[in-house]
């Protein structure tokens, strides 16, 4: 991500590109962007000034919110402009940038419990298939923190993670049952992170 904000300018800028890049059919307004992407509403605002003025994305009426329920009429957001000449490569470019390396993904569920393994898979691998993108077990985890951790991430990455959390004995029990969540994961491409179960 370092990289890619100095190539880009700042890493509010890259955060609010990948935002709308991975939601293209989305009008998200400014408070929707400033929470999404945790960049502060006042730089938001600079962003986009910015990416209106050459036009990679338009203003729009915003017909629902975030929760898909209807807005006051009149209320206006920005959205992706599937015009805007250079799309594909400015995909190809920040979407398959991996924006976390394995130590650093490690080092941000650390806080989080006693973790036992990390599966990455999904767009940590640019996998579009995948069932999910990250598959954490361990014990006595923190919800507030993992949490915490999650929304960071998908701030960076620009979109939602689909994730899932076991303790180690449900996992151990789910694992011995063939559970196809579990199947799903670890028989497809997937990367180990942390692996001290032994699979």
């Amino acid at each position: 991500m370092e990289i890619l904000g100095k190539l880009f300018g700042s890493p509010h800028r890259v955060r609010i590109l990948r935002l709308f890049l991975l939601n293209p059919e989305k009008v998200l307004d400014r408070a929707d962007i400033a929470r999404r992407s945790k960049v502060p509403e006042r730089d938001v605002k600079k962003e986009l000034t910015m990416l209106a003025e050459i036009n990679f994305i338009r203003q729009k009426a915003k017909v629902a919110d975030e929760d898909g329920e209807k807005v006051r009429e009149g209320k206006k957001g920005w959205q992706l402009n599937p015009a805007f000449p250079i799309i594909k490569p400015l995909k190809l470019l920040l979407l398959h940038t991996v924006p976390f390396s394995r130590d650093e993904i490690a080092r941000r569920l650390r806080g989080v419990g006693k973790m036992k393994l990390i599966v990455t898979a999904g767009i940590f691998i640019q996998d579009e298939n995948s069932r999910t993108d990250l598959l954490l077990v361990g014990d006595e985890i923190k919800k507030a923190a993992l949490d915490s951790a999650i929304r960071t991430m998908e701030a960076e990455i620009g979109r939602e993670l689909n994730y899932g959390v076991f303790e180690t004995e449900d996992f151990h029990y789910r694992f011995g049952v063939y559970d196809k969540f579990i199947r799903d994961v670890l028989d497809y491409p997937h990367e180990k992170i942390l692996d001290k179960l032994g699979l």
